[in-house]
């Protein structure tokens, strides 16, 4: 099991620890609730230090790029990431992704854990443009600081205006005297904030500094649970569980980061799907009888036949209502369509809703 640089961090403010895509992780610290309201309402702080990533660099890096993910890259300005997914051969999906352009000749990729082999031996096999490939993730600790005050709770540790950047924004700067810290306006929580990549050895001093200037904001350490929970409110795809190698982009939703303005693995045939119309499609509900939707559990209809299954599931602790996504055939995907959920022995009634489930 590998530790991150804060691992002894996470232990000695009593962390429940977990074994997450080969890590030993926080999955909690005072509690799912606490720390997801936290997050909605304020600001935590999120050791994501197990993602992985790539630095790509030549004359041809942006080719590469756009042969192996489904988004356009071409579009992208210095300073933009950009989310987007790597198709597989058979209509799936290898992994979704951030791409960040540092420079026409510069780029950085942002993957899964669980899938930093698997992404790197992908884009490897792809790279027949003599790109320069550079696997930093073990050198690289990644903190997501989440939240509507993240901005105030960290300007006081860099000279970038923190307000003013755009979302899916970065810039390379100092941050708590630290330079060449990639300052990143993204995250997975819908709720604002930061991520900030920097190698591991200023991994001890950033985190302290963080709580040191977040404190007057109310600035909390988040598990991986209050994460899930968090993306989950917005309808953020997690792979493994939503997406993985045999749900396509279309069916999972993700048609607006599938642009077939250019070529890429099986773009033929995701254009063609997309024409022609899905067979079934990820969507999200909320349950109407009393209950929690589990992954994995299945999706029935009236009658009790099987239609699909729950891919993720959860009681909402903003909403307090019972939230899922899940694949169904496309005549049961439209808002307000009736399904329902095998709970145990019991058929629990939910109905498709649109996303986000949360709505500022």
């Amino acid at each position: 099991m590998k530790n991150t640089a804060l691992t002894e961090k996470h232990i000695a403010l009593g962390a429940k620890m977990v074994p997450f895509a080969g890590y030993n992780m926080p999955v909690q610290y005072e509690g799912v609730k606490a720390e997801h309201d936290c997050v909605r309402n304020a600001v935590g702080v999120f050791d994501v230090s197990h993602m992985g990533e790539f630095k790509l660099k030549g004359a041809k890096a942006l080719d590469l790029i756009q042969s192996v993910t489904s988004n356009d890259a071409s579009k992208m300005v210095n300073g933009q990431a950009q989310y987007s997914c790597l198709p597989n051969n058979e209509g799936g999906i290898v992994d979704d992704l951030l791409v960040y352009k540092v420079n026409d000749q510069e780029y950085y990729l942002v993957v899964n854990a669980s899938n930093i082999e698997k992404d790197w031996n992908w884009i490897s096999k792809h790279n027949t443009f003599g790109v320069e490939m550079t696997n930093q993730s073990e050198a690289t600790s990644l903190l997501a600081v989440q939240g509507p005050k993240a901005a105030a709770a960290l300007q006081s540790l860099t000279d970038v205006n923190l307000a003013d950047m755009k979302y899916y924004t970065f810039t390379v700067g100092t941050f708590a005297g630290v330079p060449n810290v990639v300052i990143s306006a993204t995250g997975y929580t819908g709720a604002g904030g930061f991520e900030l990549y920097f190698d591991n050895e200023h991994a001890n001093h950033i985190w302290d500094a963080i709580f040191k200037a977040g404190a007057a904001y109310g600035i909390k350490p988040i598990g991986l649970a209050a994460r899930d929970t968090l993306r989950l409110e917005m309808g953020f795809c997690l792979y493994g569980n939503d997406i993985n190698d045999t749900t396509s982009p279309i069916e999972a939703g993700l048609g607006w980061i599938t642009k077939f303005t250019k070529e890429f693995t099986n773009s033929a045939n995701l254009k063609a799907q997309k024409e022609a119309g899905v067979k079934r499609k990820l969507v999200a509900f909320e349950l109407v009888d009393k209950g929690i939707p589990r992954h994995d559990y299945e999706i029935v209809d009236a009658g009790g036949k099987k239609i699909g299954i729950v891919t993720s599931g959860t009681m909402s602790p903003s909403m307090n209502i019972a939230i899922g996504l899940g694949y169904v055939p496309t005549e049961f995907s439209a808002p307000g369509s009736e399904i329902f959920i095998a709970v145990r022995d019991k058929a629990l009634k939910a109905k498709v809703v649109t996303l986000p489930f949360y709505k500022k």
